[in-house]
């Protein structure tokens, strides 16, 4: 896996992965490549995708726990907050010296600074959902999720009428 990205190449990534169109069918695309990923790699992770205000995907690999619901939970608010990636949030309360957890009006219970969550981003920059993923290195967890939506806008490419 890559190293840790820094807020500019973040803020490029967000600026790359955008989609055209997304359903239900694309939900499942992307949480299978993951899960096939996950399995191939032999990774303990959790797993969600999320969008129209619901889950639409949601898988665990052995060695999780409730624990990384939960975490998905709070990076998957934090980005619907934001509108941008959980790691990127990470990156610049780390280089402002400051945690999520201490800002007076945040819920510590619900969101987090945190890497692994990554908007679901319309070509318009609207933000429809997240893909989020748990139980590595945030960056880790931020470049599954970010590649997880890549194979799907390269897939739609690839199938293109």
């Amino acid at each position: 896996m890559s190293g840790i990205p820094s807020i500019d190449d973040v803020l490029q990534q967000e600026q790359q992965i955008r989609l055209v169109d997304f359903d239900f069918n694309a939900a499942w695309f992307i949480g299978c490549q993951i899960r096939e990923r996950a399995v191939k790699d032999n990774l303990s992770i959790a797993f969600e995708v999320y969008a129209f205000g619901q889950t639409l995907f949601l898988s665990a690999r052995p060695g999780t726990g409730r624990e990384h619901l939960e975490w998905i939970g709070r990076k998957r608010n934090t980005v619907l907050r934001s509108t941008h990636s959980s790691l990127l949030s990470e990156l610049k309360n780390k280089a402002d010296n400051i945690s999520m957890e201490t800002l007076p009006y945040i819920d510590a219970l619900q969101y987090t600074d945190s890497g692994g969550s990554f908007p679901l981003l319309l070509r318009s920059g609207a933000v429809i959902g997240a893909v989020t993923v748990s139980g590595l290195d945030s960056h880790v967890d931020h470049a599954i999720s970010a590649w997880s939506i890549r194979q799907y806008i390269t897939h739609c490419k690839a199938n293109v009428v």
